[in-house]
């Protein structure tokens, strides 16, 4: 034998002990390192393939629908649900089953591609249109009607990305134009979906001119309709990416459709033409926005065919997340016949933004703002500190450096919806900007400075839910059985936080993410209790509508003792009176529907002083202020944004501004006190406040004690409007021993109404009504009925027909329709067909559209708009539609004025 067999024992002897030996210490030496870079990549690669997505649009556009299909298609349901018979996942409340309309926004996470394997799937599994990596997509459907505006607030503030759909029938409708600019308030990236193009009528080459003349950005056609012999039903897609088509079967439910090359449609040779003409008319609008697709356009020869379809999509992603290119990519289909929904998702992952790639969110500490990429780098935190040392205080003396502090930040998440479950309790859905949020964590409510712990975490699908360890970076979750977390609220996590330290150290504790504002109420209806003992409960299913839904206001008229619900119109308040009887079982009775009105004080006060000197609950309580109101109208632009100095604090509530100020004067202990001729307290320094009485705890007391003044009028007894209450407190004669924050609301409540009191003996003060900015969409043979009505029956004034230049301002950047490239209609003009971006109908050249509706641009007082609808029905034989927005208040003089307070005070 060549080689001498070695025994099992040798051969472990010598060979296999030893090298065991050298990985095991290997491995114990680099094990934690690898796993700390795993880890970073596994989250980086979860990030990575989160879309946070909301679907915008107008009433009826079919963004439930749409959803639906989405659902089906990604696996997670087993049938396609009907709004009609409100069998849907997302419209899960019996007041949107009943109605067939969305009332609140539902979240439900999904995956696309489908996560199943394609065993368990079969042949009906449906492929996206090229490979793609599964992505988690977090979906937000919401209302599209206008009087759940704050629905669609409070989601697209913790959105990244938005498909915001059109009636392919009515085109870019009123509320269209208002959740665009709503969502472009918050810098969301978003893309453009044309539904029901299988209706009779619709028509897509205007909705693109539409797009660009309402809108005021540039279409870029992803996606052209494929009508049958170019003028028969709609069964397809063009594809001007890929230079493909795409063909469904009629009447399936759409898993499966046939894809062709352009050099195979011989049944329909100009469509392939069409889609080659879709293919130039992108090329060159994406080469005037990016200087890379112009650099390819020559690489290829100037062959706009050559291009691949990857660089166009990179193309279309920089555009589209640069969100300052006024470039949106439009796709087109029909939800309702199962076309288009597949492509759209592929469209979802390949062009809207991650996490990570939209804007750093806006955040404060105290009066320093930033965002939150600063505070975790450091830089917030020194900008704070040197805030400090430029108005007088020092730099703040920490017992951690600033690179501690940010790590110590664990998580850093938004509060921006809550909801009362029957069977949950309270649940509050949040957006995790920062960390991760994991079970059994300590949160500290920075607004209301409190600390809660949830005890499980839930990802939410509509209306059922599971349990999850932890709600990572970028993913949206839900906090059940939070006793006191509200609609707008900070939550963090911090390391150390405990029975021992309820909160963080400053200026962390005061760190706040931009806060979701709330619209104000402009509709009101008494509501009483039916017995003395259904009150309790009615209080209490109040205070839980009102934490659901902080655009729903209470308040108590003086003079009657009535409880007042306030909302955003009628069919807001007679929603929230549905779900107050029927969901949270409350034994009340509703009155019929009023108007807001409003009081406004026409000359400013002198500065007034008072000293709250009482016993609040058997102790003595002294405090005292100095106070002066000015109509808010009379502010220089220029002071209301001058930069407020450390320990200065301002707000504006309601239409009202409110500023305070508090200072450390150092006057001389043997001063006299100017309001009492007492001698005051010691010299006293912020510093020196003790954690009872800290500055956030002042600012919040003088806050609420001018809000509580300003909520009644001395005139007509009305809420203020257009008032700047200005609040002086110096800590060496305003503060004294016994002060407390009740006696500091005091103080700030009664000061404010002697300066209110005193400017409305001297001047009087004015009755304001709210008028709206409303939009009439009508055929043309309504015109002129609606047009007088509007303004001689109802005493509104018309601002524009048609164009809405008038009504928009100035300060937008026009689009010029004629360089708009869309493809010809099947019912349109049959000379219109074009071989280059000329007019296609007159809508491009500012004219009417061929359906002939014209749209009315007009401002309105509200009273005048109640139960509008019926008469706008009546007057259009049903075919009129109008949403109307508050512009703002206004004088009311006359006899008009003598008319409406005779009315408000009943004789």
């Amino acid at each position: 034998m060549l080689f001498k067999p070695v025994s099992s024992c040798t051969w472990q002897t010598r060979f296999l002990k030893p090298l065991r030996f050298c990985l095991v210490q290997r491995a114990l030496s680099f094990t934690p390192l690898r796993k700390a870079r795993e880890a970073s990549q596994d989250e980086q690669n979860a990030i990575e393939r989160t879309r946070n997505l909301g679907i915008i649009a107008h009433i009826d556009a079919g963004k439930t629908t749409t959803t639906e299909r989405m659902l089906y298609y990604s696996g997670y349901t087993r049938r396609i649900g009907s709004v009609d018979e409100g069998s849907t996942v997302t419209d899960f409340l019996p007041a949107e089953r009943a109605r067939g309309v969305t009332i609140q926004s539902a979240a439900i996470s999904f995956h696309w591609p489908p996560l199943l394997d394609q065993s368990q799937l079969g042949s009906r599994n449906p492929q996206p249109i090229e490979p793609l990596v599964s992505h988690n997509i977090n979906l937000i459907d919401t209302p599209g009607h206008a009087d759940f505006t704050f629905e669609v607030l409070r989601s697209l503030r913790i959105l990244d990305g938005a498909i915001c759909i059109l009636d392919g029938v009515a085109g870019v409708e009123a509320q269209t134009e208002k959740v665009w600019n709503q969502a472009a308030q918050y810098h969301i990236p978003k893309i453009i979906y044309v539904n029901k193009l299988d209706r009779d009528g619709a028509s897509f080459g205007k909705t693109v001119k539409e797009i660009a003349r309402r809108l005021h950005t540039w279409p870029a056609l992803c996606q052209i309709p494929w009508w049958e012999g170019g003028k028969g039903r709609f069964m397809g897609l063009g594809d001007a990416i890929r230079l493909q088509a795409y063909k469904w079967p009629q009447g399936g439910d759409g898993r499966l459709f046939e894809v062709f090359q352009i050099k195979d449609l011989t049944s329909d040779p100009g469509f392939g033409e069409e889609i080659k003409k879709a293919r130039v008319a992108l090329v060159e609008l994406l080469s005037e926005h990016d200087d890379s697709m112009v650099e390819k356009y020559l690489e290829y020869d100037e062959d706009h065919a050559a291009i691949p379809a990857e660089d166009i999509l990179a193309s279309l992603r920089r555009c589209v997340v640069r969100n300052s290119t006024k470039i949106v990519p439009v796709f087109a289909g029909a939800s309702f016949r199962n076309i288009g929904v597949q492509p759209l998702l592929d469209a979802v992952i390949q062009l809207l933004p991650t996490p990570n790639e939209v804007p750093s969110p806006e955040v404060s500490l105290g009066n320093t703002s930033g965002t939150l990429r600063d505070l975790l780098q450091g830089k917030l935190i020194n900008k704070h500190d040197e805030s400090r040392s430029k108005s007088g205080k020092g730099m703040t003396l920490r017992k951690k450096p600033t690179a501690d502090l940010v790590q110590n930040l664990e998580a850093c998440a938004l509060a921006f919806k809550v909801v009362h479950d029957p069977r949950r309790g309270t649940l509050v859905y949040v957006r995790v900007y920062s960390g991760q949020i994991n079970r059994n964590t300590m949160l500290f409510n920075t607004n209301l400075q409190i600390c809660e712990t949830p005890q499980r975490l839930l990802r939410m699908y509509a209306s059922d839910s599971i349990d999850v360890p932890e709600i990572a970076t970028g993913q949206i979750g839900v906090l059940p059985g939070l006793k006191y977390a509200r609609t707008g609220d900070t939550l963090i996590s911090y390391a150390g936080l405990g029975s021992k330290t309820k909160q963080p150290p400053a200026p962390l504790n005061s760190l706040q993410l931009r806060p979701i504002e709330v619209p104000p109420a402009v509709f009101f209806s008494s509501i009483e209790p039916n017995s003395l003992g259904d009150q309790k409960s009615l209080a209490n299913a109040l205070d839980v509508l009102i934490r659901e839904d902080p655009s729903l206001q209470l308040s108590v008229d003086e003079d009657s003792g009535q409880t007042l619900l306030s909302g955003m119109g009628e069919f807001h308040l007679e929603i929230a009176g549905d779900r107050l009887m029927k969901d949270l079982k409350a034994k009340a009775s509703m009155g019929s529907i009023e108007i807001a009105y409003r009081e406004a004080i026409l000359k400013p006060s002198l500065p007034l002083p008072y000293r709250f000197d009482r016993e609040i609950a058997g102790k003595r309580s002294t405090a005292a202020c100095i106070v002066s109101v000015t109509p808010l109208s009379d502010i220089p632009t220029a002071t209301m944004n001058e930069e407020l100095e450390e320990n200065d604090f301002s707000t504006t509530q309601d239409g009202n501004h409110i500023k305070v100020s508090v200072r450390a004067s150092g006057s001389s202990s043997s001063a006299p006190d100017t309001l009492t001729g007492d001698i005051p307290i010691k010299e006293t320094r912020i510093e020196d406040l003790s954690s009872h009485l800290p500055l956030s705890s002042i600012h919040t007391a003088l806050t609420n004690g001018a809000i509580a003044a300003l909520s009644r009028g001395i005139a007509h007894h009305l809420p203020l409007y257009n008032t700047h209450v200005s609040i002086m407190l110096d800590l060496s004669t305003h503060l004294f021993p016994d002060s407390t924050v009740a006696a500091i609301s005091s103080a700030a409540r009664l000061a404010t109404k002697d300066a209110l009191h005193a400017t409305a003996q001297e001047a009087g003060s004015a009755l304001l009504e709210l008028v709206m900015k409303v939009t009439i969409s009508v055929d043309d043979a309504s015109l002129g009925a609606v047009s007088n009505d509007i303004s001689s029956v109802r005493g509104g004034h018309i601002v524009s027909l048609d164009d809405d230049e008038s009504a928009g301002g100035a300060d937008i950047a026009r689009i010029d329709v004629s360089k708009v490239y869309a493809p010809p209609d099947p019912f349109g003009n049959p000379h219109s067909h074009p071989s280059s971006f000329e007019l296609a109908d007159p809508v491009a050249a500012g004219g009417v559209a061929q359906t002939g509706r014209r749209t009315i641009h007009a401002r309105v007082p509200l009273k005048e708009m109640i139960s509008y609808l019926k008469s706008l029905r009546s007057l259009t034989a049903g075919r009129g539609t109008f949403i109307m927005t508050p512009d703002r208040f206004e004088r009311v003089v006359g006899q008009r004025e003598k008319a409406l307070l005779k009315e408000l005070r009943g004789y």
